[in-house]
């Protein structure tokens, strides 16, 4: 014992060390699977970033490409000239309408001589100058073509620079999580550097306490300490000492069992001769009945073969039902046939009968037949045959008679209506002028035609401008359409999510554990009054209101309940309060200040009962009040008296003077 002095506390030392150095071992682990976590995700961030720049470089390519398509398409000149060029088209179109209009007039011109409409001598749109629409309509066509295509490429243009908008915005994102990652690296190789320098110096002091300590555990016969379970070195020590004691009063001991056990043997050595004799005679009644098992299995296999009397009945029994099922099957066909021949026996009959009848018909329809070929001039069948005409030529002629008649019936139609509007317009006798009295009117009527087809000209100018317009107004209906789309869209955002300030969201919420207290409080309600109901404003979530079954149901504002009405209703929403705890946290007492002075007898009563019954249920319930109501119903009081010098002495359960 006196060699394990001072071991005991370098082995505590040596345990300190070997600890420390378990945890920095540890905070090593520690710190180099974050710094591999934070280069992976360097290297995800750089990859990204990469992925960023390519797809930046391909959006800059596309938009490059759709800006020289359009430029391509354009030339040199403007989306809005050749919107222009059109619009000059439309009109030129318009003006040649009109002058198509004056095709007559134009007739009349000749070089040299003046019109009688403006009095100029050159006529550029007379007889043969007049410009073909077909050309005009193609260059319409073709700028209308052009501009289409024009506004696509336009389109695609505004999609590809809002893709490299949104790729630089991405690519500015990646670089900033790259820099983030890069500084957690170079933080992360700190802190992994200094973990390794503080462990290096823990096993350099670790190595020397244990050189130390092992040179004074070296003469006790511990030539190495343990690394995990150093504390229990010394017990082990301690230990060996008292198991040589414990050894040396044992050694006796098994000497004097070893000879008790050799006496044994020798009587065991006895016992399995008896044991080996008996074994030898069962061993040859076994190889007896082997012989007689395979005698048996050898007639059995002359007999049988390798068949299994199981299968075999099961095959027999299978055989037996699938000829009951066969015989079932055949006398069911049986049946049916039986059937089928007694029908066909029943028809027969029946056709018999209607032939006898058929016969009798027959023979009458022949004489009758006979009688108009005689009425007619044929003496016989065949003559009348070849007298008659084919079937085509019937047909023909029916259909020759059918237009006749309809032909005949239109010019009766037509000749009636013909003369019924020359009556019509001999009746109106529009006027009794002879024709050179009118020719003045009729030129004048000519004159004013004219200015109205000139009116109608410009009209339909205006409707092709009109149109053109529209079709600009389409678009900016389409583009209003598409940003009112956009701001719906936001608008059921802002309604789902609500302000800046997260106010909507929070009442939404707080309206849901509301909506739950309301139930508990109502629950309770029940038991204390059958008059009224709890619901929560449909405009404002978080405020209260009161249905009174009194008054036919009316929802009543908590500002109109009385005190005592008042006075329910909190208590019923602080009982709901406290069955709404959670889980892990049970609210079993409830404090009660005042408010039983506003309650009448009745409400009183009530109210009492309620927290009597929650008492029975385990509920700790505190009431405070001056009501001397309470004084007889509550059995556990806690009195406050005032005594001299303002001051007041506490007596009842629980209370003393300290």
């Amino acid at each position: 014992m006196s060699g394990l002095t001072g071991i005991e506390q370098q082995l505590d030392n040596l345990l300190t060390q070997y600890n420390e150095i378990l945890k920095k071992e540890n905070d090593k682990q520690e710190a180099t699977a974050a710094l591999e976590k934070i280069s992976e995700k360097l290297d995800t961030c750089t990859e990204q970033c990469s992925t960023r720049k390519q797809e930046l470089a391909k959006a800059s390519e596309l938009l490059k490409k759709g800006k020289k398509t359009l430029k391509t398409l354009l030339g040199d000149r403007l989306l809005r000239e050749y919107r222009a060029e059109k619009e000059k088209l439309l009109r030129e179109m318009a003006l040649i309408a009109r002058i198509a209009e004056l095709e007559g007039h134009r007739t009349k011109l000749e070089d040299g001589k003046p019109c009688p409409l403006c009095g100029a001598e050159e006529h550029p749109y007379a007889e043969g100058n007049v410009p073909v629409p077909d050309e005009q309509e193609q260059k319409i066509a073709d700028l209308s073509e052009l501009i289409r295509k024009a506004e696509a490429q336009d389109s695609v243009i505004e999609k590809l620079e809002a893709a490299e908008k949104e790729a630089q915005n991405s690519l500015s994102e990646s670089e900033k999580l790259e820099g983030a990652a890069a500084s957690e690296k170079q933080t992360a190789e700190k802190d992994l550097n200094n973990q390794t320098d503080d462990l290096k110096k823990k096993q350099s002091d670790y190595a020397k306490l244990k050189k130390t300590v092992s040179t004074r555990l070296l003469p006790l016969g511990v030539k190495q300490i343990p690394e995990i379970d150093i504390s229990s070195l010394l017990e082990s020590l301690q230990e060996r000492l008292a198991k040589w004691q414990s050894h040396n009063k044992d050694k006796a001991n098994i000497e004097k069992q070893i000879s008790e056990l050799e006496s044994e043997l020798k009587q065991l050595d006895a016992v399995i001769d008896i044991q080996t004799t008996a074994m030898n005679e069962k061993q040859k009644a076994l190889e007896s009945a082997k012989q007689e098992y395979a005698d048996a299995n050898t007639e059995r296999l002359e007999l049988y073969g390798d068949k299994k009397p199981d299968a075999e009945e099961q095959q027999l029994n299978k055989a037996i039902d699938d000829a009951e099922s066969a015989e079932k099957k055949t006398r069911d066909l049986h049946s049916v046939a039986q059937q089928e021949l007694n029908s066909t026996k029943t028809n027969v009959t029946s056709l018999k009968v209607r032939i006898e009848q058929r016969n009798a018909e027959l023979k009458a329809l022949e004489s009758s037949f006979s009688t108009s070929l005689q009425s007619v001039g044929f003496t016989i069948e065949n003559q009348f045959m070849e007298a008659r005409l084919s079937a085509e030529e019937r047909d023909d002629l029916t259909k020759r008679a059918k237009d006749l008649d309809n032909r005949k019936l239109e010019l009766k139609s037509k000749r009636k209506d013909r003369k019924d509007r020359v009556s019509t317009e001999l009746a109106k006798k529009v006027t009794e002028r002879s024709l050179k009295d009118l020719e003045p009117q009729f030129e004048a009527l000519e004159e004013s035609l004219k200015q109205l087809r000139e009116a109608i000209g410009g009209l339909k100018h205006k409707l092709t401008d009109n149109t053109i317009a529209k079709e600009r107004v389409k678009e900016k209906q389409f583009e209003i359409d598409a940003q009112q789309q956009e701001c719906s869209r936001w608008d059921k955002l802002h309604g789902l999510i609500g302000s800046a300030d997260g106010k909507k969201y929070r009442n939404f919420a707080q309206g849901l554990t509301f909506e739950l207290m309301v139930s508990h409080a109502n629950q309770q309600l029940e038991k204390m009054t059958d008059r009224y109901l709890l619901v929560r404003d449909e405009e404002e979530p978080l405020k209260l209101n009161v249905v009174d079954n009194y008054q036919a149901g009316e929802i009543r504002s908590t500002k109109n309940l009385s005190g005592g009405e008042s006075f329910i209703v909190s208590l019923t929403l602080a009982l709901g309060l406290s069955n709404m705890a959670s889980r892990k946290v049970r609210v079993d007492s409830l404090f009660l200040d005042e408010g039983f002075g506003t309650l009448d007898e009745e409400s009183l009563e009530t109210a009492l009962e309620t927290l009597s019954s929650m008492h029975q249920e385990g509920k700790l319930i505190g009431i405070i009040s001056h009501v001397p109501a309470l004084k007889d119903r509550i059995s556990t009081q806690i009195s406050i008296d005032p005594i001299s010098g303002g001051k007041s002495v506490i007596t009842g359960p629980g209370c003393r003077r300290v």
